[in-house]
């Protein structure tokens, strides 16, 4: 099944020299601590909080996104947090290469592995760890601190649990949906 071409309109998208796709409509906060791989297309309405970050002097980013990802419509990427021994403090989040996340998606995990696909209408919980080469299907609501084994399937919830195993070839083929997408995704 081929994706079909999708256009945007050239003045609606700022585009990096690594090749990154920004919806100028989406809601970047804290912009100096997101690093962007290369070659991901952040939809309209999608909002990133960079600006949710550990206190101190210390410059790591807080939220670090691979190459040729898609952040749908929408969607929420925010870092998870916690208080230790009366400490509130953000934590990085971290996305692996060729991951999509679907429209009006919430995001709070610790890590998302590589070629990772998120449906619509998911909830990843605080600090979650979702391993390479995994599909959440649409409306799974992943509980805070799960980990899903590499290629799981997950559904449902809350709790979202694995309903079945992906074959070895997910990733090839993953990694080849993610690029036609990107490539795909042209100017009117």
């Amino acid at each position: 099944m081929e994706p079909e071409y999708t256009t945007y309109k050239r003045s609606e998208f700022i585009e990096t020299d690594t090749g990154n796709k920004v919806s100028r409509r989406s809601l970047i906060s804290g912009s100096q601590n997101i690093v962007l791989g290369g070659k991901t297309i952040v939809h309209s309405k999608c909002t990133i909080r960079g600006d949710l970050r550990r206190a101190g002097p210390s410059h790591q980013a807080s939220v670090l996104i691979g190459r040729f990802c898609s952040l749908g419509e929408s969607s929420v990427l925010r870092p998870p947090y916690k208080t230790y021994k009366g400490v509130f403090s953000y934590y990085p989040l971290k996305i692996g290469d060729h991951v999509d996340i679907g429209q009006n998606t919430i995001v709070e995990a610790a890590s998302i592995g590589s070629f990772v696909k998120i449906g619509r209408n998911c909830i990843v919980g605080r600090f979650a760890i979702i391993r390479d080469c995994c599909l959440i299907e649409d409306g799974a609501v992943i509980a805070p601190n799960t980990v899903v084994p590499p290629f799981s399937v997950v559904s449902g919830g809350p709790p979202a649990k694995v309903v079945a195993q992906l074959p070895e070839s997910t990733q090839e083929i993953f990694e080849a949906q993610s690029k036609d997408k990107y490539a795909k995704f042209v100017p009117a």
